[in-house]
């Protein structure tokens, strides 16, 4: 499925004036680091004998499709948005202990998704090297992973200033149980200059949503 790319009419953008000063004066970029309830989900997965990360980048991928602030981009000197991000995520080779960066592209529905990545990571899961043999990641690509041998409070993930990238980047930590509750850390780094705190909380809000509620997806 190939997203479509919309240019941004800076006339009317509601963010132009954070865009130049977050870009040209001084550019900014930060991360939050939130405890996510994973409970339901969890439970709901292992019952259906599916895996949580293809779930959890499926989740994200989703939220990040309904939310324009986190789907900014330079395409041709044409600042836009695209319609959806695919995800990419390092590929572990357990022989090698090095990661190699893979993607699968996105789509709306949960069981094709799922069946998508099983495919990649079953054609391309003994890869070495910066890349996977699937090849170069898309535009429309964004980083998303998890350090499941820990948990953690906090993770800030540093760009060294890469010019014109504005798409999110998401790491989970190892998930621990508080009582009853399953909860899993996630971070998200995030470029001032197309994204507001506000807009991470309306996307937190949804995924949180979707997480409580796993049978509004993962029987689609």
């Amino acid at each position: 499925m190939k997203s479509g790319f919309s240019p941004i009419d800076m006339k009317s953008f509601p963010m132009a004036e954070e865009f130049y000063y977050y870009t040209q004066i001084a550019p900014t970029s930060y991360s939050i680091t939130l405890d996510i309830d994973v409970t339901e989900t969890k439970n709901a997965l292992k019952e259906s004998g599916l895996k949580f990360f293809p779930a959890y980048m499926y989740l994200v991928s989703r939220g990040i499709a309904n939310r324009p602030e986190l789907r900014v981009a330079v395409l041709d000197g044409t600042l836009g948005h695209y319609d959806f991000l695919n995800p990419c995520y390092p590929q572990l080779n357990k022989k090698t202990l090095t990661t190699s960066l893979l993607f699968t592209e996105y789509d709306p529905s949960f069981r094709a998704f799922y069946e998508a990545y099983c495919n990649d990571t079953r054609l391309y899961g003994d890869s070495t090297g910066i890349l996977t043999k699937k090849g170069i990641p898309p535009k429309n690509g964004f980083v998303i992973s998890c350090i499941p041998w820990f948990t953690f409070k906090s993770f800030s993930l540093h760009n060294h200033g890469i010019k014109d990238y504005y798409f999110p980047s998401f790491e989970a930590g190892a998930f621990r149980h508080e009582d009853d509750r399953i909860l899993m850390p996630l971070s998200v780094t995030a470029h001032h200059a197309t994204t507001e705190g506000i807009h991470l909380n309306l996307f937190f809000d949804e995924l949180n949503e979707f997480l409580s509620n796993p049978k509004l997806w993962i029987y689609d």
